[in-house]
């Protein structure tokens, strides 16, 4: 019975003397995803953002959506890079794009953690759109698949952090989606977001109510003599800029910016505790001034 049961489950064996053939990988940053671009998949994921996301990030986050109509006379292909505090950020940015740049909406998404087998895969590609890229190092296949998506004609969404961030602060851009706009000659339409780290922060599985925002800037695009790691750096700037914008107002982010005062949001370079503690107190928790006594409690 055994030997049977072994028979039915375990991979066929290779006679003696015969070469093995080796399979060609199907999953990870080798998964192909052709198949959720067409007429079919893509109405299930219109409707998975009507009908799912849309009302999820309303009731859990309530999001303020700033600069949308900066993009009103924009067309595509373009590059979306902004920063990434959670998993709420796609739920985000996929109700809160407008209509006419999310219909072509594609998402680079981290091979390891939405491909690692072909249930994960398929359910990624169809409901949200992901292509597979590789976020700790820069391969060429992971370069392939985002060019072939934006000379497609698709619009790319991009976190150029290349992850979460791990304790609430932004971290340095890598210049992936840069190069990829170099090739293409996509504009990159920088986005900040807020808010969503208090929603579904890194390890936790069930969203929290909380407000959340998003900030859209104006298209960018590389400049003459500039190369991908400069564009990179000045795409993190004006992000740093659209913060300041959320939290200040216009009017002082752009005089912040023009005299080079705008804070940057990858925080302070100090330990993590001080880092933690600049981040500001977490919701419902109260910080005693400085000076305050604090009465004993029986």
């Amino acid at each position: 019975m055994l030997r049977w049961l072994r028979f039915i489950t375990e991979p066929p064996t290779t006679p003696q003397g015969v070469e093995k053939r080796e399979r060609a990988p199907t999953t990870g940053v080798y998964y192909d995803t052709e198949w959720a671009q067409s007429p079919t998949a893509r109405f299930v994921r219109k409707l998975g953002v009507w009908g799912f996301m849309k009302p999820a990030i309303r009731i859990y986050g309530s999001p303020k959506v700033i600069g949308a109509d900066r993009l009103d006379d924009v067309k595509g292909p373009v590059l979306f890079a902004a920063n990434h505090h959670s998993h709420a950020d796609t739920t985000l940015l996929l109700a809160t794009i407008p209509s006419h740049l999310r219909e072509d909406l594609v998402i680079a998404a981290g091979a390891d953690y939405f491909f690692p087998n072909r249930v994960s895969a398929a359910i990624s590609a169809l409901f949200i759109g992901a292509i597979p890229i590789e976020r700790n190092r820069l391969s060429k296949l992971s370069i392939a698949n985002t060019l072939r998506a934006v000379e497609q004609g698709h619009n790319l969404l991009i976190f150029p952090e290349g992850g979460r961030s791990p304790d609430g602060w932004g971290r340095e851009h890598r210049p992936g989606g840069a190069f990829v706009s170099k090739r293409t000659g996509a504009p990159v339409v920088p986005v900040y977001i807020d808010g969503t780290g208090r929603i579904l922060p890194k390890g936790k599985n069930w969203p929290t109510r909380s407000p959340c925002a998003v900030v859209f800037g104006r298209p960018l695009s590389i400049g003459d003599g500039e190369d991908a790691r400069e564009f990179a750096a000045r795409i993190q700037t004006r992000i740093n800029e659209l913060a300041d914008e959320f939290s200040r107002g216009w009017w002082q982010a752009r005089r912040n910016a023009h005299a080079g005062r705008t804070t940057d949001i990858t925080g302070p370079e100090v330990g993590a505790w001080r880092r933690r503690w600049a981040l500001g107190p977490k919701p419902g928790e109260r910080r005693r001034p400085q000076g305050e006594k604090r009465w004993p409690r029986f």
